[in-house]
């Protein structure tokens, strides 16, 4: 069974106009990253419904999505996209999962409520987060509160990474490695995912692979790094550790197609010998499925 560990999905009125709803509702960050278009003037992404991306899962095999939410700016705007999340799961809970969002600066009641109203609402995880995109310290004290909770509920946390050797794009933040380091060893109860081969972490930093309540997301994939790094990633990690995530509606092969699909990675990943774990049974295992 094929699960999708990291998709992102957004309410109507954002697609009707991205742009737009940005400005309005004063996440000028998200809008720098999913809004812009590519030389050739064609969007980086897309933006479906829920009808559309079960359709584009049944085309590409995929039996479940994992939803994950965006590090907002605002507060309200975590809450908006967690009740429609929330939503998400009730309507399809054999083919949606997802993952509440939090804005810690908020404060550290606000945001404690908000988890556990997800979590009574059957999300089953958090993030996608961003400490350093969002404006607050790893060290933070309401964050330290969320990760402890996270690990009380067995709720694995999802974090952006950023390769600090990557090209510069629009709204690019530094995301040191070592932080990522530090959280793990800080909140041992607490499962983490880093996102987009957690910026290649365990590559750089043999010690990290010791890690054993961290794992690591294929998201984004092609356009971050060559095929090669399926097989430079498995032979130094455990393939337990590793989880196939997409990032759609991300376009992943823009010089192949027109609009983001999901079964291309999927021959990508397979080529690589990723096994039935890494496609599927290592996330399915985090969410106790």
């Amino acid at each position: 069974m094929i699960i999708d560990a990291h998709v992102h999905l957004y309410p109507p009125e954002v697609a009707r106009d991205p742009a737009g709803w940005a400005r309005d509702a004063g996440e000028s960050h998200w809008a720098a990253l999913c809004t812009r278009t590519r030389r050739d003037g064609r969007a980086v992404q897309s933006f479906p419904s829920v009808d559309e991306l079960l359709r584009e899962m049944d085309a590409a095999g995929v039996a479940r999505a994992v939803l994950l939410g965006w590090y907002w700016e605002k507060a309200e705007t975590c809450a908006w996209q967690n009740r429609f999340y929330a939503g998400c799961v009730q309507a399809h809970p054999d083919r949606l999962s997802g993952f509440a969002t939090l804005y810690p600066a908020a404060g550290r009641e606000t945001v404690l409520a908000e988890l556990r109203r997800a979590h009574d609402e059957g999300l089953v995880g958090i993030g996608e987060l961003s400490p350093h995109s969002q404006g607050y310290s790893i060290d933070d004290g309401t964050f330290g509160a969320v990760l402890a909770l996270a690990g009380e509920l067995a709720m694995p946390v999802n974090l952006h990474v950023t390769d600090p050797v990557s090209r510069p794009y629009p709204g690019r933040v530094e995301t040191p490695l070592n932080d990522f380091v530090r959280l793990a060893r800080a909140w041992p109860r607490t499962t983490f995912v880093l996102a987009h081969w957690g910026g290649l972490l365990p590559l750089v930093d043999a010690s990290a692979r010791a890690l054993g309540n961290v794992s690591y997301d294929t998201a984004a994939s092609p356009l971050l790094y060559g095929a090669d790094v399926w097989t430079r990633f498995l032979s130094a990690v455990p393939h337990d550790r590793v989880l196939f995530g997409s990032d759609f509606p991300l376009n992943l092969y823009p010089q192949l197609d027109a609009q983001p699909r999901m079964a291309r990675l999927i021959t990508e990943a397979r080529g690589a010998s990723a096994g039935d774990d890494v496609l599927g049974g290592n996330i399915a295992r985090l969410l106790g499925e």
